[in-house]
């Protein structure tokens, strides 16, 4: 336990990169089309985040690649966070899991606006999640601006802050505050 007037280590995490902290720590990020997974696992102290940009590590690459190249990918991302929680004796069932981003702010690679790099990175995100065994506790996905996150992984609280708006949104109920928000 830190002692109150002790700052927080403040940690921001860049597009494709992952950190996973076991002190109380506040990561940062702002996405996009990417995603921002968040991983809380309060029995042991450990929180993580990863910034994850493209949906799937091409199989070609796949062992080919470096954990910093792969972090790159979402479900690389997640399944290696996994592990890592698995060695350090976490159980899927004790970890908070919420998962940010996936905006409309790229179409990149497609003429099909319905898969938008954002929409592919989400779809990944929650397939993985789900394979991993993992249960997303919140969630706010998609839209067409991008947002910045806090994460304090002492609470497991996430604030969240559009950057088309100066309204903020704090999580658990992220999504029943982000309708709330939404609306006026």
């Amino acid at each position: 336990m830190t002692a109150p007037d002790m700052p927080l280590c403040e940690i921001y995490v860049q597009p494709g990169e992952s950190h996973l902290v076991s002190q109380p720590s506040v990561l940062r990020t702002l996405l996009g089309s990417c995603v921002g997974v968040t991983f809380l696992v309060p029995r042991l102290g450990i929180g993580a985040l990863c910034h994850p940009m493209m949906p799937n590590c091409p199989p070609a690459q796949l062992r080919k690649l470096s954990p910093q190249a792969g972090r790159r990918y979402v479900d690389f991302a997640i399944r290696e966070i996994a592990r890592r929680l698995d060695s350090l004796g976490a159980a899927r069932a004790e970890a908070v899991v919420k998962l940010f981003g996936g905006n409309d702010v790229l179409t990149i690679g497609t003429n099909d606006p319905e898969r938008t790099i954002g929409k592919q990175n989400c779809e990944a995100a929650l397939r993985v999640l789900a394979e991993e065994r993992f249960t997303v506790a919140a969630s706010c996905l998609g839209g067409t601006s991008g947002v910045h996150i806090s994460f304090a992984t002492a609470t497991g609280e996430v604030l969240l802050r559009r950057l088309d708006s100066a309204k903020q949104i704090r999580s658990p109920r992220l999504q029943t505050a982000l309708t709330a928000v939404d609306r006026g």
